[in-house]
C-alpha cells in the first residue's frame, strides 16, 4: 500500500543539472511505496508510478525512466543483497513531477556513463536515459545515514481546459 506523507528532507548536494530541483517541502506531498530488492519488483515500481500520473503528459517517459532508476537500485547497491528494499515516491504537481528512487547505498556514485552511441555493450546506458529525458537529475545522500536517492523531474506545459461559451 502507499504512503502518503510530507517529505522533510529537500534535496541537497550536487547535482548534474544546473537548476536547482523543486522544493519538495512546500509543494505537493509525497506518495511512497516501499519494494522487496528484487528484479521482479521493478514491473510494480513502474505500475506505481503510471498509476500516481494517470494521463499526464509525462506519465510514460517517467515510468520509463522509473523502471532504470530501480533496475539500478536492486543491481547496483545494497538493496538487491537478501532481504535488501528500495522505496518509490512520486511528488505529483500542476505541471510537472519528481520521482525518487531511495536504495541502501553501494561504494560507488551514480553517474552517467555518456556510451558511444555504436557501443552494442548491453548494460551502461540507464543515467544516460535518465540524463537526456529528464528536465533535471541528481544523487543524494539519504538524510538517515542509510543510502542514497536517485531522483528525476519531468515537466509539461499546464493547458487549462477550454472554456465554455
Amino acid at each position: 500500500m502507499a504512503e502518503r506523507s510530507p517529505d522533510p528532507d529537500p534535496a541537497s548536494g550536487p547535482h548534474p543539472s544546473p537548476e536547482e530541483p523543486h522544493d519538495t517541502t512546500a509543494d505537493p506531498v509525497a506518495v511512497r511505496r516501499r519494494f522487496p530488492g528484487l528484479a521482479n519488483q521493478i514491473r510494480h515500481a513502474r505500475r506505481f508510478v503510471a498509476r500516481q500520473l494517470g494521463d499526464t503528459p509525462t506519465a510514460a517517459t517517467a515510468t520509463l525512466l522509473t523502471s532504470e532508476l530501480a533496475t539500478n537500485a536492486v543491481t547496483h547497491s545494497a538493496s538487491g543483497s537478501f532481504g535488501g528494499k528500495f522505496e518509490v515516491a512520486v511528488y505529483r504537481a500542476d505541471t510537472w513531477v519528481r520521482v525518487e528512487v531511495r536504495d541502501l547505498g553501494s561504494s560507488e556514485q551514480p553517474r552517467a556513463q555518456h556510451r558511444d552511441p555504436y557501443d552494442a555493450s548491453e548494460n551502461g546506458r540507464g543515467l544516460d536515459l535518465v540524463e537526456a529525458l529528464a528536465e533535471k537529475w541528481g544523487t543524494d545522500p539519504r538524510p538517515d545515514g542509510m543510502g542514497r536517492l536517485v531522483w528525476f523531474e519531468l515537466t509539461w506545459e499546464d493547458h487549462p481546459a477550454p472554456e465554455e461559451p
